[in-house]
């Protein structure tokens, strides 16, 4: 099974598939197509699944593999996402790392670019681990596409099984997770299933079924621009008033300095001149009531800003993006309870905490497919120090596997 899934995981991260916020089309970019259609159908065709499909109007590849049992097993999906994080993509370039010491990994000699345990102790936990990284170049890629790989080599074992009784079993395969639109167009109900899991998490023994509330704030900023040898009382500086409402933020509510449930305001970019300045921002809490107190304050602030100008020179452009999926799951944990039970049949502690960040399960749950996360193996995901341990691919595989085995009886709610 290692050859198979390290094979498989290695070609996936080597095609390019980053997603594009700016484009309008969906998938948001091609080679997210060129991926689903040339690799992945390929691959599912190979291992003998039934119903494969490419839906075009929202860039999902679903799957079959069909029930081999008249018992009471429910309909289970297993979900993962094609593209990759906004950070460089191309040319990825894998090193394999075998027998970790615990010892820095020179990832590039020339800019002496290393993967530390002083500055990632969670390295420690790997050692004597076959560990995967990036040349330093480039993003992995381990999110998603160790989840891909490692669903796709579960469904080879279930199939090549010959006393393993199951029910239906599908597969989907999607776009634009990264940029948070991915699931806005998926076929719930033509999926068809009683549950799902997405496995799009982090390091072993991950299991969450809480994410965060979100949402983006655009925030413009409308200056006045003249000759600064006569600017007195004339120019308003669109930076500077940029600068003042980030700063009358909530400092400490920031993601570098937050944690487990703490939420933060998150500027993510910005951009402009004296005339016009532009900030995007995320807005992150698990709890709802913060939540909304948190978009509150952003509203409230430039009001209050343009009311000291005496004029409306910021204005905001605010919309939610996906809510708190423990909010559906707490009413349904069988796909938790189930999940749990499993990893522990295979030797997993589970490490169930909520998730800081969403995943297309925080979206198709409130759907109507109730959907936790379970863990991929990669850990520093969307950067060139990411990294993926085989051996944590590889429980991943004997995670689903199990889940599968022990499913019967789940169906009924």
């Amino acid at each position: 099974m290692q050859g198979k899934l390290v094979d498989r995981f290695l070609k996936y991260v080597k095609f390019e598939t980053r997603s594009d916020e700016k484009s309008p089309t969906v998938p948001s970019t091609q080679n997210q197509v060129e991926f689903a259609k040339t690799v992945l159908i390929p691959e599912l065709e190979a291992i003998g699944l039934s119903d494969i499909q490419y839906n075009p109007s929202n860039g999902f590849v679903t799957a079959l593999l069909p029930r081999n049992s008249e018992k009471a097993f429910p309909v289970i999906g297993f979900i993962a996402h094609m593209d990759t994080a906004d950070f460089e993509a191309a040319h990825v370039n894998p090193l394999i790392w075998d027998h970790y010491a615990g010892n820095d990994l020179i990832l590039d000699a020339e800019t002496q670019l290393i993967l530390s345990p002083k500055d990632f102790p969670s390295l420690k936990n790997y050692i004597g681990q076959t560990l995967i990284t990036t040349d330093g170049k480039t993003l992995l890629g381990a999110d998603d596409k160790a989840g891909i790989a490692e669903i796709i080599t579960a469904l080879e074992t279930i199939k090549a099984a010959d006393n393993l009784e199951h029910g239906d079993i599908k597969v989907a395969f999607g776009p634009d997770e990264e940029i948070g639109r991915g699931a806005d167009l998926f076929d719930v109900a033509g999926f068809g299933c009683d549950f799902a899991y997405t496995m799009d998490g982090g390091p072993l023994g991950e299991l969450e079924f809480e994410s965060f509330n979100a949402a983006q704030a655009i925030v413009t900023i409308h200056g006045k621009n003249v000759h600064p040898g006569t600017a007195k009382d004339t120019m308003v500086n669109a930076i500077k008033l940029a600068i003042a409402y980030d700063s009358a933020l909530p400092q400490n509510e920031v993601p570098e300095q937050t944690e487990k449930r703490e939420g933060f305001y998150h500027l993510l970019g910005i951009e402009g001149n004296v005339e016009e300045s532009k900030m995007t921002y995320i807005i992150r809490d698990h709890d709802k009531e913060l939540f909304e107190n948190r978009k509150t304050t952003m509203l409230t602030l430039a009001e209050r800003m343009n009311k000291e100008l005496t004029e409306e020179r910021i204005t905001i452009e605010m919309h939610d993006q996906y809510y708190n999926m423990g909010e559906v799951l707490k009413e349904d944990m069988r796909p938790v309870d189930l999940a749990e039970a499993a990893m522990k049949s295979v030797g997993i502690t589970p490490i169930i905490e909520p998730i800081r960040g969403g995943t297309d399960g925080s979206k198709l749950s409130f759907m109507g497919l109730p959907t936790p996360n379970i863990f991929a193996g990669g850990e520093n995901f969307h950067g060139r120090y990411e990294f993926v341990s085989v051996q944590s691919m590889e429980k991943a595989v004997a995670v689903i596997v199990e889940i599968i085995r022990q499913s019967q009886g789940y169906g009924e709610q």
